[in-house]
């Protein structure tokens, strides 16, 4: 696997995660990556879209060029953040689906359930997704289509 290239990633959660964002938190900043926390900090019940909102924003006004969310299947904070035009998110649970999120819709989004991966799995992924490169060609003529 190929190794990634350092980058810029805004990440949150809401309690159904906080204690996996704060891992990969963690992870990503030993492997020299610039991490932006835009919340939950606190393991207190929360409104999940006030988190995914925020990252989903800044990567769609391109302040990031990419995000992670996190909640407790990783569905809602999917759903939220799908709902912005420049963003790709894509729920995954293993590396395969990590792997095809960037390279077959070059996924700008990364979202995880921590109720449902588990710390070492999630790190995997992570890295995995990082690495991964969009293959474009038929692919991008698909993303076109959505736009």
């Amino acid at each position: 696997m190929a190794k990634s290239k350092k980058l810029d990633i805004a990440i949150a959660c809401d309690q159904g995660a906080f204690d996996l964002k704060k891992q990969l938190i963690k992870y990503l900043l030993k492997r020299g990556h610039g991490v932006f926390d835009m919340g939950s900090r606190t393991r207190k019940s929360v409104h999940y879209p006030q988190y995914g909102k925020k990252v989903a924003e800044a990567v769609d006004k391109g302040e990031v060029p990419l995000g992670i969310l996190l909640c407790g299947t990783g569905i809602g904070m999917s759903i939220t953040a799908n709902r912005y035009k420049g963003v790709r998110a894509a729920l995954v649970h293993d590396a395969y689906t990590a792997r095809m999120a960037k390279a077959h819709n070059n996924a700008n989004v990364l979202v995880m359930g921590g109720r449902v991966i588990g710390p070492g799995l999630a790190e995997d992924i992570v890295e995995t997704w990082l690495s991964t490169k969009f293959e474009g060609g038929r692919h991008q003529e698909r993303l076109d289509m959505i736009d």
